[in-house]
């Protein structure tokens, strides 16, 4: 939601620019500076679920093969295994797509995915759970699990 936010108010911005060289009076202030920033959601592997509908969208209609993280910001294993399961991820370069998603933010999700613990983790491919695990698992196990998926 906070990136919506931020988002809608840069994207209001309009651009300022200085008049030519010699049009202002000495005493006349400068327009003020504007910096712009830009993010390219092309090279993120690692996203934040907002919504059903956005699940929907970017996991279950995804061509691609997302790995989904449920996780909960109280849990300590899920502190461990995110980071780690992001490292794992961002190595393959593309080939698939993590998805994170927060049970307390998104209960809904964690229901209908029969998620009883976290973290949970499940694999998906074009809209079905192909595998899932609960627990830590370490970067060698994660590595398997992930080239399962992609079927390296």
């Amino acid at each position: 939601m906070a990136q919506r936010l931020v988002l809608q108010r840069l994207l209001s911005l309009t651009p300022r620019t200085l008049p030519p060289q010699g049009a202002l009076a000495p005493h006349a202030p400068l327009a003020p500076h504007v910096r712009a920033f830009g993010t390219s959601a092309g090279c993120r592997s690692t996203f934040n679920v907002q919504d059903g509908s956005d699940f929907q969208d970017r996991v279950v209609n995804n061509p691609k093969p997302v790995v989904v993280d449920f996780h909960a910001q109280w849990c300590g294993p899920c502190k461990i295994l995110g980071p780690r399961l992001e490292k794992m991820v961002a190595k393959q370069e593309g080939k698939v797509l993590m998805a994170k998603v927060d049970i307390d933010d998104h209960t809904d999700l964690a229901i209908e995915y029969e998620v009883s613990a976290v973290p949970t983790v499940l694999a998906m491919k074009n809209g079905d759970v192909v595998d899932k695990f609960v627990g830590i698992k370490d970067e060698d196990q994660l590595e398997a699990f992930l080239k399962k998926l992609i079927g390296a």
